[in-house]
């Protein structure tokens, strides 16, 4: 699918290429235009940019996903990165994140953490001074934990930092209160194909009153997020449709 029937079909995208490596800021203008231009022509709403934040804020180097980092980090740095740290090298990736994210009109930003970011008390404490640190005023800080994370620790943690808690809604419940932010990985993994049964579930869990995101990461994304809006379009659901303000 182009960018052009993306920005056709659906009114919200999710860029995961900045958690790999960040476009250059002019990129990020350049795709707001374009997005807004098509829309335009089109005669639709507004588009929506939603982003990762970049590996570096959330990832240590020992990541297999900083394979794909660009510039290589030196090996006497590499304790600097990730886990949330308090180093200049982390507020710097954040910088560059936020940076970008506002030439792209972000209006969610994802802090997707590794099974290695675990409850431990110096990564909750890290986790807290991030947050209380950075300015993202202007934008939804959406973190997404993995591993073994306490529901009510999540929750009292989204509450207390002004978080939502992304979750998949087919796996777990949302622990933060309000909007939602929902990434379908796939049941089984990557390779997951939705059953109708997965999506009518996950429109069940869209409340009328609370603005939702729904993002697919697997390998049948678009297959998935085009049967989801046909779904969510039959006359028994309209209803439901019409009060929220965001899907994919």
């Amino acid at each position: 699918m182009t960018r052009a029937e993306y920005y056709r079909r659906f009114p919200v995208v999710e860029i995961q290429q900045s958690f790999y490596n960040l476009p250059r800021v002019q990129t990020a203008e350049r795709w707001r235009r374009e997005a807004l231009t098509r829309r335009s022509r089109n005669g639709l709403p507004d588009f929506e940019f939603t982003m990762k934040a970049w590996q570096l804020i959330t990832h240590e180097p020992s990541s297999p996903t900083y394979r794909r980092l660009r510039k290589a980090i030196p090996e006497a740095e590499k304790h600097l990165f990730g886990n949330f740290q308090p180093t200049e090298a982390v507020l710097n990736a954040w910088a560059g994140t936020e940076a970008v994210a506002r030439a792209m009109g972000a209006s969610v930003i994802v802090f997707q953490c590794p099974p290695r970011f675990t409850p431990m008390p110096s990564h909750v404490e890290n986790l807290r001074k991030f947050f209380r640190t950075i300015d993202r005023r202007g934008f939804v800080a959406a973190w997404e934990p993995r591993g073994d994370w306490a529901p009510d620790l999540v929750h009292r943690l989204c509450a207390e930092l002004d978080l939502v808690h992304v979750v998949d809604p087919l796996k777990q419940p949302p622990q933060s209160e309000g909007l939602r932010y929902f990434r379908l990985h796939g049941v089984t993994g990557y390779r997951y194909l939705h059953t109708d049964q997965d999506l009518q579930a996950v429109v069940e869990q869209c409340e009328m009153e609370t603005p939702t995101y729904v993002l697919f990461n697997n390998l049948f994304m678009g297959g998935d997020a085009l049967r989801l809006q046909k779904l969510l379009a039959q006359p028994a659901l309209r209803l439901v449709r019409s009060a929220q303000r965001r899907r994919a």
